[in-house]
């Protein structure tokens, strides 16, 4: 994300805390937990999040008119950490079709999930990623069990992860890259 001036809570930006949120703080990360400001930011972020399902939960039997209560919480709750608008090709000059970065985000963890023994732990799109149909570097971060060849499944992940997004982002990939950031011995990541 370096096309972009990111507030940082502690020594992290919203968008790995959001993600680190996403996972349900697993595995535990000593960095973030130890940071006085990113646990602050992450309890914050718990409150926002809680505040906005409850209120859908609320809102969901409402009836009538206050139906359009619960569409506008649940854009709220979308959006909450939907990182920057990525623009979509167009040939409407007068169209602004966009995809929040938390969307391609949330399909990358998506396909992660459908490998065992892998978690994303984080997604960066870099590059030309406010051009229409720019070409954007995509970053994996994973953490990964030893119960199956580690590099056979971040290559798996990779390869996944491009046509998928090939087919679906609005820009040209140029590259995907997947670091294994940690490995449990034993259990799931």
């Amino acid at each position: 994300m370096s096309d972009d001036v990111d507030d940082r809570h502690g020594a992290f930006t919203l968008d790995e805390l959001s993600d680190y949120l996403d996972a349900d703080r697993t595995p535990a990360r000593a960095d973030i937990e130890g940071d006085p400001d990113a646990v602050a930011a992450l309890e914050r972020l718990q409150v926002l999040r809680r505040a906005s399902r409850d209120l859908l939960d609320t809102e969901a039997s409402a009836d009538g008119d206050e139906r359009w209560i619960s569409s506008v919480l649940a854009s709220i709750r979308t959006t909450a950490h939907a990182g920057r608008d990525i623009p979509v090709p167009d040939d409407d000059p007068a169209a602004h079709l966009v995809v929040t970065e938390g969307a391609l985000r949330g399909l990358v963890r998506t396909l992660g999930d459908d490998l065992p023994g892998v978690v994303v732990r984080r997604t960066r799109f870099s590059g030309d990623v406010g051009v229409p149909g720019g070409a954007v570097d995509v970053d994996i971060t994973v953490v990964a069990t030893l119960e199956a060849s580690v590099s056979d499944r971040a290559e798996a992940l990779r390869a996944h992860v491009t046509a998928v997004l090939g087919a679906h982002a609005p820009f040209r990939i140029r590259s995907v890259v997947v670091r294994v950031a940690d490995v449990v011995v034993g259990g799931t990541p």
